[in-house]
C-alpha cells in the first residue's frame, strides 16, 4: 500500500522536520513492514514541466500509432518555441495539459531524457505517463491533467503532480487490516512518535431515518451485519475528480475512473471501509442482500461472467426476473464486498447515484476472492477486517464530496440496517505480558498501553477486562493484547536471552547414522539434492521393475500438488534421476549425486483412514485405526554417478564412471554405518532397473540391503540419460545396528607385505576370495586390497586373475620371513580349498 506523507498529516501531526529514514523505523518498530520510503522531489532531476498540446500530426506507415506533438512548454526550454515531441499514446488531444519532460532531465529508474531524430523526426523530450514518473504502474497512456489544473505552460510539474512529497510503500500484514488505509497508519504513527491524531472516523454523521434512502432487504445478516445506503441525485455526468484527489489515488497505485466512484476508492484508502456506487436509474426494483443459489451467474465489471456457489454473498436486483433463484430473491448485481456487477455499474451518462457502505464477513469474502480468484482492493480489506462502526461516516463524506463536486443534491433518508454485535471482553493477568516478554510491565503500564490503541480497560485485582475497539477485530485472546503490549512499548526492549536446552541424550542412533553417510558421500564428491516425494503412475514401467515386484503398490495423495505425480515414491531412485536429467539437460555433465530420504510402502490391507473430528481429541482406538493405515517409511539413501569420475586434463586422460564406482558408493555408505568390512559382501544379481549383468546386491551378515551397479540401457533410453549411468540404493533401516568397536592397537613393528594372484573361476565374487584369505590368515593379517583383475585367454575361459596385496604385522615382535609366508600359504590354502583358487605362475 502507497501513501503520500501529506495525506497522513492531515490526521497525525507529524514533526516538521521527520526524515524518511524517522519515517521508516516508526513504521518498523511498529510490526509494519516497509517496502520503500520514496522522496519524490529527488525522484525525477532535471526540467519536469506542465505542457500544453498545441498541434498532433499521425504518422502513418508504423506497426503502431506514432504521433508526432508540438507542445506549448513557455519559456522551459528557452526559446518560448513549441516543443516538438513524438509520442506514442493515443489518450490526449489538442488542448490537454500534461507533463513534459526536457531534454538533460532525469526520470526515476536512471532513464536520461535527451534530444533525438525517431521515425523521421526529432523528438525534444518526453511526454510523460504516471509509470514514467514513478507515481503508480498505470502505463496505459500519459497523464493528462484536468482542465482547472492552475499551472500554465512552462511552470514547473513537480507540485502539480505530487512530486514534491514524500510516499511510503507498506506490506501489511493479515493480522493488521486497520493498517490498510490513512487512519489506520495515522494512528500506528502517532503511538509511534507521540504526537496527536485525529480519527476520521469519528466524524460526526447523521443516521437512519424512518424514511429509508431505498428499499433494501438483508436475509443473512450473518454474512452481512450491517448495510448502510443514501441517495444523490441531480450529478453532473460530466463531473472529473478533483486535481487532489486524482493525484492521491494515483499515487495509490489505483486508477481514475469517474467522479462516483473514485469517491468511493479514495474512502476505502482514507478510512479503510470499501463501498461501492450503484447506478439509482439502472435499479428496477428493491435491493436484496442473500446468499447465491448454485447455479447463479454474474458478470463482474472485468467483463468476466462467473457461476456462483452457496457461500457467496450477493447484491440482488427485486425487479429483475431469475429463473434460477426464484423471482423474489431478484437478479446478482454484485458480488458483494468483491466486485460490482455490469448492469448496475456507474457509466459516462449516469446523474442518480446510489451510495452503499456495509459489512461484511471477512471469512466468507476470503473464501470467495479465492474461488473467484478476484483479489480486488476492497476484498483484500474485507478479509483482513474492516471496522463495523465507519458505514455511516463513510456514507455522509461519499455524499458530501459528490455534492461538492459533482453538483448534486443528497435525499434525506438514510438507510442503516445494524445487526453488529458488540466486541467480546477478554480478560488476562496483568502480569502476563510480562511473563511471556521477560519485560516487567507495571500493571499501570499494561492498561495505558492497551487504553492507547482504543481498548476499554477495567481492572479487577491483578485481573484486567480489556473490550477491544471496533476496528481492532484481532484482538481476540490474551495472547493479541500481550502482542500489543510488547509492540507498542518497543519490541527492542525485549533482552536477547538463549532459551536453556532442556536435558537430552543428544542424537539418536539412527540421525548419527545419517549425518555420518552424508558426510562419507559428500567427502567422496558426491552432492546432496531434495527431491519431491511424488511420482507419476508410470514410473515403474519406465525402469522396468516386474508386475509383482513389491515396489509396484504405492500410495496416492489426496489431494495432490502435480496430477501427473500423485502418487508417493517407493524408491528414490525415481525422483533422483530425474534430477539428474534435468541437471544434464542444463549442461552439467559429469555428476554424481545423491540423496537421503523416506520411501513409502503402504501397509497390505489397509483402508481409509477415520474421520476424526476437531472437537474432542481422539480416542485410543481412533489412533489406532489412524496409525493403521500410514505407510511403511524406510529411510533409504540413493546415489548416481553418471560421466567422468576423474576429469581428463594436462594431467592425463580422465576415468568415466562405471558400474564399480557405484558399487563402492554402497561400500562407502555401509562402512560409515560403522558395519565392519568383513560383515559385507557384495554378489552378482539381478534386480530392475539395473543392467542384469552389471548389477550387484550388497549384503550385511548374509542379508540383502542394496542393491548398485550400471543402470539398463533401456532404462536409460527411456529416461534419456547417458549410457553407463551408475545408481547405488540402500535400506539404511536394514542395516544393523554398528557393533561396539574397539580402539585399535597400534603396532611400532614393521609390517610385512606380501602380494598374491590367484587364478579362479570368474563367477566367483572377488569379496568372497577377500573373505577366504582374511580366515585363512589368522591374526597376523592387518589388511587386504584386491588391486588388480585380470583375464586372458592363457588362463583359460571363463577364468581370471585377482591380485591381492595382503599386510601382516605382530603387535609385539617383528614377523620373520618365515612367519609371513606362513601365514600367506594359510590363506591361500583356504581359497584354494574353497574356490579351487590356483597361485598364479605356481
Amino acid at each position: 500500500m502507497r501513501l503520500p506523507v501529506s495525506w497522513l498529516r492531515e490526521y497525525v501531526e507529524l514533526p516538521a522536520d521527520l526524515t524518511p529514514e524517522a519515517l521508516e523505523q516508526a513504521l518498523i518498530g511498529l510490526g509494519i513492514e516497509v517496502e520503500s520510503v520514496v522522496d519524490l522531489r529527488d525522484s525525477v532531476t532535471g526540467p519536469l514541466v506542465v505542457g500544453e498540446v498545441r498541434e498532433i500530426e499521425e504518422l502513418t506507415g508504423f506497426k503502431k500509432p506514432i504521433r508526432f506533438c508540438r507542445v506549448d512548454v513557455g519559456d522551459a526550454n528557452g526559446t518560448g518555441e513549441l516543443q516538438e515531441i513524438v509520442c506514442g499514446a493515443t489518450n490526449f488531444a489538442p488542448g490537454d495539459k500534461v507533463v513534459v519532460i526536457l531534454p538533460g532531465g532525469v526520470l526515476p529508474g536512471g532513464f536520461a531524457i535527451g534530444a533525438r531524430r525517431t521515425y523521421g523526426h526529432n523528438s525534444n523530450g518526453m511526454i510523460c505517463s504516471v509509470r514514467e514518473l514513478g507515481l503508480g504502474d498505470d502505463h496505459s497512456g500519459i497523464l493528462v491533467l484536468p482542465p482547472e489544473t492552475p499551472a500554465r505552460p512552462g511552470d514547473d510539474a513537480r507540485p502539480v503532480v505530487g512530486l514534491d512529497d514524500i510516499v511510503v510503500d507498506m506490506e501489511i500484514t493479515p493480522d493488521r487490516g486497520y493498517a490498510l488505509s490513512v487512519r489506520g497508519v495515522a494512528r500506528e504513527l502517532s503511538h509511534a512518535l507521540g504526537v496527536p491524531f485525529t480519527d476520521p472516523g469519528a466524524a460526526p454523521a447523521p443516521g437512519a431515518t424512518a424514511e429509508p434512502a431505498y428499499p433494501i432487504e438483508v436475509r443473512d445478516t450473518v454474512g452481512c451485519d450491517r448495510f448502510a445506503a443514501r441517495v444523490v441525485r441531480g450529478v453532473d455526468p460530466t463531473a472529473t475528480s478533483p486535481q487532489w484527489l486524482r493525484r492521491r489515488l494515483t499515487v495509490a497505485g489505483i486508477r481514475v475512473i469517474s467522479l462516483p466512484v473514485d469517491i468511493t476508492n479514495y474512502l476505502m484508502l482514507e478510512l479503510g471501509q470499501p463501498m461501492h456506487a450503484f447506478d439509482l436509474d439502472r435499479l428496477a426494483g428493491p435491493l436484496v442482500v442473500r446468499r447465491a443459489v448454485p447455479g447463479e451467474k454474474l458478470t463482474t465489471l472485468d467483463g468476466v461472467t462467473r457461476e456462483l456457489v452457496a457461500e457467496d454473498m450477493v447484491i440482488c436486483d427485486a425487479g429483475q426476473p431469475n429463473p434460477v433463484a426464484g423471482d423474489d430473491a431478484g437478479a446478482p448485481i454484485s458480488l458483494a464486498a468483491v466486485m460490482g456487477g455490469e448492469t448496475s455499474e456507474v457509466i459516462a451518462s449516469t446523474t442518480n447515484v446510489l451510495f452503499e457502505a456495509a459489512h461484511w464477513d471477512r471469512v466468507m469474502v476470503g473464501r470467495t476472492a479465492r474461488r473467484h480468484k478476484l483479489f480486488s482492493e476492497a476484498a483484500k480489506r474485507w478479509e483482513r477486517g474492516v471496522d463495523p462502526a465507519l458505514a455511516l461516516v463513510a456514507i455522509d463524506r461519499a455524499v458530501r464530496l459528490l455534492v461538492e463536486h459533482g453538483g448534486g443534491v443528497a435525499d434525506d433518508g438514510i438507510t442503516d440496517l445494524d445487526h453488529v454485535r458488540a466486541p467480546a471482553p477478554v480478560t488476562i493477568p496483568a502480569d502476563l505480558p510480562g511473563r511471556r516478554s521477560g519485560v516487567p510491565y507495571p500493571p499501570q503500564r499494561v492498561v495505558e498501553l492497551l487504553e492507547t490503541v482504543g481498548c476499554a480497560v477495567t481492572a479487577d485485582g491483578d485481573r484486567l477486562t480489556v473490550t477491544p475497539p471496533t476496528w481492532r477485530p484481532d484482538l481476540i485472546d490474551p495472547a493479541d493484547l500481550v502482542e500489543e503490549v510488547v509492540r507498542l512499548d518497543g519490541y527492542d526492549k525485549i533482552p536477547s536471552v538463549l532459551p536453556v536446552a532442556p536435558p537430552g541424550r543428544g542424537l539418536t542412533a539412527s540421525q548419527r547414522r545419517r549425518r555420518a553417510v552424508a558426510r562419507a558421500l559428500s567427502e567422496q564428491g558426491y552432492v546432496e539434492v531434495l527431491a519431491y516425494p511424488f511420482v507419476s503412475p508410470d514410473l515403474m514401467d519406465r525402469l522396468g521393475v516386474p508386475a509383482d515386484d513389491p515396489r509396484r503398490p504405492a500410495v496416492r495423495v489426496a489431494n495432490p500438488l502435480s496430477d501427473t505425480e500423485p502418487l508417493l515414491r517407493t524408491t528414490l531412485l525415481g525422483p533422483l534421476l530425474a534430477i539428474l536429467r534435468r541437471n544434464i539437460g542444463r549442461g552439467h555433465r559429469d555428476l554424481a549425486l545423491y540423496e537421503i530420504g523416506a520411501v513409502f510402502r503402504p501397509r497390505p490391507g489397509a483402508g481409509r483412514p477415520p474421520v476424526m473430528g476437531v472437537a474432542d481429541r481422539p480416542t485410543e482406538a481412533e489412533f489406532a485405526a489412524a496409525d493403521a493405515v500410514v505407510p511403511h517409511q524406510p529411510r533409504h539413501v540413493a546415489a548416481v554417478l553418471a560421466g567422468e569420475l576423474d576429469r581428463a586434463g594436462w594431467w592425463g586422460p580422465g576415468r568415466p564412471a562405471d558400474w564399480a564406482d557405484a558399487i563402492e558408493a554402497g561400500r562407502v555408505v555401509l562402512a560409515a554405518a560403522g558395519i565392519p568390512a568383513e560383515r559385507v559382501s557384495v554378489r552378482a544379481a539381478r534386480y530392475a532397473p539395473w543392467h542384469p549383468g552389471r548389477c550387484a546386491e550388497l549384503l550385511v551378515d548374509g542379508a540383502v540391503v542394496g542393491h548398485a551397479g550400471e543402470l539398463h540401457p533401456a532404462v536409460l533410453d527411456g529416461l534419456e540419460l547417458p549410457r553407463r549411468t551408475g545408481a547405488m540404493e540402500l535400506d539404511l533401516d536394514a542395516v544393523p545396528a554398528a557393533p561396539v568397536v574397539p580402539a585399535p592397537r597400534v603396532s611400532g613393528f614393521p609390517p610385512a607385505l606380501i602380494d598374491v594372484a590367484l587364478v579362479l573361476d570368474e563367477s566367483v565374487p572377488a569379496s568372497d576370495v577377500e573373505r577366504a584369505l582374511v580366515e585363512g590368515a589368522g591374526d597376523l593379517l592387518e589388511s587386504v586390497r584386491l588391486f588388480d583383475v585380470y583375464a586372458s585367454a592363457q588362463l583359460g575361459e571363463g577364468r581370471r586373475s585377482l591380485a591381492y596385496n595382503l599386510t601382516f604385522r605382530a603387535p609385539d615382535r617383528t614377523l620373520t620371513g618365515e612367519e609371513a609366508v606362513a601365514a600367506r600359504d594359510a590363506a591361500v590354502a583356504v581359497a584354494a580349498d574353497r574356490f579351487g583358487a590356483v597361485l598364479r605362475g605356481a
